[in-house]
């Protein structure tokens, strides 16, 4: 037979009697719970809506959804926005197996095969492992091109964007 310290037994003793207690004596009453008043939104309705990525439609509105975004398939080098960018795919990758067997973006983009392609080839970089040695195939930390790389849609911006580029920037600072 276990024995039961005389402490433990005194403070389980102790937590039965004021449980006891509790269950007889009168209860206070539940105080009243208002609902919070609804925050108000910029336009000075109450905020039952989100922001612009709900388009504007309360939460608890089914919403249908946009047509989806077309691919833009302009075989074209984009301008990039800041030093170190990747640079965007100018054509449709769908289909496209990039797997940890496969990598068809290499088929016409690797160093090799780039000018039979008319294809860019990729960066130099990609061919560095993290020490900065030059291997003979893509480095594994560059393997998987659309971790970095991503193609461009027709669709419009869900929110407002003010991004200038730092070319536009030190333009409209320039006086005049």
């Amino acid at each position: 037979m276990h024995r039961i310290p005389i402490t433990v037994s005194l403070l389980l003793a102790a937590a039965a009697l004021a449980l006891s207690l509790a269950a007889c004596g009168e209860r206070a009453p539940e105080p009243e719970i208002k609902p919070p008043a609804p925050p108000i939104s910029a336009r000075g309705n109450p905020a039952r809506e989100l922001d612009g990525m709900r388009r504007h439609v309360p939460v608890d509105v089914e919403i249908t959804p946009l047509p989806m975004a077309r691919v833009e398939n302009f075989d074209r080098t984009r301008e990039r926005a800041y030093p170190m960018q990747p640079p965007t795919i100018p054509h449709s990758i769908d289909g496209y197996q990039v797997d940890l067997n496969s990598n068809r973006c290499m088929l016409c983009h690797a160093r090799s095969a780039a000018a039979s392609f008319q294809a860019p080839p990729v960066s130099v970089t990609h061919y560095m492992d993290r020490d900065d040695q030059f291997l003979a195939e893509v480095s594994p930390r560059r393997y998987f091109c659309v971790q970095c790389h991503v193609v461009q849609t027709d669709a419009q911006p869900l929110v407002a964007n003010g991004f200038m580029d730092i070319d536009a920037v030190l333009r409209s600072e320039r006086p005049q």
